[in-house]
């Protein structure tokens, strides 16, 4: 079972999506999750998208972050780019200023500013137990007073927790899990089997990892997994009717839903 428990002794999880990425349903998904990674500008979206989707954030109490990714736009981020510890700390502060920007635009204050950072695409995976892009990653959430959410068991979240900062894993709904090498849970590479949930298998996955702290692995396996927060995504047409089916659940699975960040 899970430790994590509100006053009532229910379960407690944040439930983030990927917003600010121009796919038309932000305000929709605003009103199911409790934490939007705002997209920085560079995989997707802009400043007027992102000031557009912080006000709405703002609106309904939802915590923001910053979501940065690799500039290429013509993969939506999600193809691995080489990178080197110098270019990382130069792409987050570019893509910071940004998010910075937007929020100012908003006019409203210390609840425009984002509260956490978690990359994005190819970056979250390459920055996860590379050590010398976990430390850049680090050494720029912490510049920003940042919290961390990223992949749980990484050397990004242990960095991260050295250096003093709030630090908060994740799991997926919607993507399948299997062991990596040192025993982890770990995403099933985009393109292989098992590596994308059909609704039903991501609803029963987000209720199972939120109530018992565990998830079902390629092979049959019961992987422990501790996460504080889980994530849906933003980006495909059936975003808004999976976010809510999600939310749904959990409710009626007792589990409280709170955003994780101070």
């Amino acid at each position: 079972m899970r430790d994590d428990r509100g006053v009532s002794g229910a379960p407690v999880i944040d439930l983030n999506a990927d917003l600010g990425e121009d796919a038309g349903h932000d305000a929709e998904l605003l009103a199911i999750v409790t934490s939007a990674n705002v997209s920085c500008g560079a995989h997707a979206g802009g400043i007027q998208v992102a000031s557009r989707t912080i006000a709405d954030a703002v609106a309904r109490g939802v915590a923001i972050g910053a979501h940065p990714g690799h500039a290429d736009r013509e993969h939506f981020g999600r193809r691995a780019l080489p990178i080197s510890e110098g270019e990382l700390e130069r792409l987050l502060s570019d893509q910071l200023t940004v998010l910075g920007t937007a929020s100012v635009a908003v006019g409203k204050g210390a609840a425009a500013r984002p509260r956490y950072l978690k990359l994005h695409g190819a970056l979250y995976h390459q920055a996860a137990d590379a050590p010398e892009l976990a430390a850049a990653t680090v050494r720029m959430a912490k510049r920003a007073r940042l919290a961390l959410l990223g992949p749980p068991g990484s050397l990004l979240l242990a960095r991260a927790r050295e250096e003093g900062l709030v630090a908060v894993a994740e799991g997926f709904v919607d993507r399948g899990y299997e062991l990596d090498a040192a025993g982890r849970p770990q995403l099933i590479a985009r393109g292989a089997p098992g590596a994308l949930l059909e609704p039903a298998a991501a609803i029963e996955q987000a209720v199972r990892i939120a109530t018992t702290g565990t998830v079902g692995g390629s092979g049959g396996e019961e992987i422990p997994i501790d996460v504080r927060s889980l994530c849906v995504h933003g980006d495909s047409p059936g975003a808004v009717r999976m976010a809510t089916e999600v939310r749904a659940a959990l409710e009626r699975a007792g589990v409280e839903l709170r955003a994780f960040a101070p």
